[in-house]
């Protein structure tokens, strides 16, 4: 059977280096974020005032809803 040890702490380079990645991660977050609302965006973009009606939008509210603003 294996244990772990979590009593320890972590000190120095292990901060500085979670506190590195962590910002890494936020930075592509931020990007794949961006890339889904614009993806979001350019679907609903293409799509007539008809077809926006059926599914209960209109063109004002493609901003909001690409980037999750929208309030229902």
């Amino acid at each position: 059977m294996a244990t772990f040890d979590t009593t320890r702490t972590t000190y120095g380079s292990a901060t500085a280096s979670s506190r590195f990645f962590a910002a890494i991660s936020a930075v592509i977050a931020t990007v794949v974020a961006w890339n889904d609302a614009r993806v979001t965006r350019n679907a609903l973009s293409g799509l007539t005032d008809r077809e926006l009606e059926d599914i209960g939008l209109t063109r004002g509210d493609i901003d909001a809803v690409a980037e999750n603003t929208m309030i229902r």
